[in-house]
């Protein structure tokens, strides 16, 4: 569908579960997504642009769509640092609005963004970009449950040498943010904060909720060491005692001291082999999927 829109060269906006594409004559001229923060959060919380100079612009130039030519033009952006920044929430959001996702897409011709034009970028272009980051992600931790579910941290002790914005991303994990929450947080892109967060992942230290309280399948029971099994029992009794043989009942219920002994072996070696069988589940998968993506 995007791929026919930069055909017919439309102008409107693309909507999908996660996120909308704007688009100007069958170009990418912004993108928005909940899952990563947005333009005005990414310039002012790293302080390229006050709160106060962003509300300004919006209120003055908002309605002619030329919020961005506004703050180039009132001397409070650079126009290479808008760009930049635009770019970036860009190629961003159109990550994860290009997602997968279960919902149907809808386009809507004629619709413009308030910020107005700061630097087209070809669909194409947006596409290529959307799948280099997805074989990154896959490299770095294939497993995909992390990006949307509530993190947590494991039990695995966090290596001295751990990156700062690895540790900054990890020092916000407390079992109930997700990693747009901790984007959002951080004023910091979707995207970076879901390559630290896979990193994390890869190396044992974070994960998600849901797989803390996975209940392990249950072990099958032990035999009992004091009953012995049926190849133990003597084969040189023929018939069962009588009553009238009291000596004979005697001898053949008591248990042979040696198929006993065998059979405490037995059991003890079937313990210390379960216990050995029982393997770290998410250690193993983790260590799989790292295996699989080499």
């Amino acid at each position: 569908m995007l791929s026919r829109l930069a055909q017919e060269r439309a102008t409107g906006v693309l909507t999908r579960e996660r996120g909308v594409l704007y688009l100007v004559e069958g170009q990418v001229v912004h993108a928005e997504s909940p899952a990563t923060p947005g333009l005005d959060v990414l310039l002012t919380s790293r302080g390229a642009l006050g709160s106060e100079g962003w509300w300004e612009a919006v209120s003055q130039a908002g309605a002619e769509r030329r919020v961005g030519r506004f703050l180039v033009d009132s001397g409070r952006l650079a126009a290479g640092a808008l760009e930049l920044c635009h770019l970036g929430a860009l190629y961003d959001a159109a990550f994860f609005t290009l997602g997968t996702s279960s919902g149907p897409a809808r386009f809507r011709y004629g619709v413009a963004h308030w910020i107005g034009p700061v630097r087209p970028v070809s669909v194409d272009a947006v596409e290529r970009e959307t799948l280099r980051r997805r074989a990154l992600l896959h490299r770095i931790w294939p497993d995909a449950d992390t990006d949307t579910a509530e993190l947590v941290r494991t039990d695995r002790a966090v290596d001295a040498v751990l990156p700062p914005r690895q540790r900054t991303v990890l020092d916000q994990v407390d079992g109930v943010r997700t990693v747009a929450d901790i984007s959002l947080v951080l004023g910091r892109p979707g995207f970076h904060t879901l390559v630290d967060v896979r990193r994390l992942a890869a190396a044992g230290i974070v994960t998600t909720r849901a797989r803390t309280v996975e209940v392990r399948e249950p072990q099958p029971a032990v035999p009992a060491a004091s009953t012995p099994s049926a190849a133990s029992t003597p084969s040189t009794t023929s018939a069962p005692p009588t009553a009238s043989d009291p000596s004979t009942a005697a001898v053949s219920s008591a248990p042979d001291p040696a198929a006993t002994e065998r059979a405490a072996r037995a059991a003890q070696a079937a313990e210390a082999a379960q216990a050995s069988a029982e393997p770290d589940v998410a250690l193993l998968r983790r260590l799989r999927d790292a295996l699989e993506a080499l």
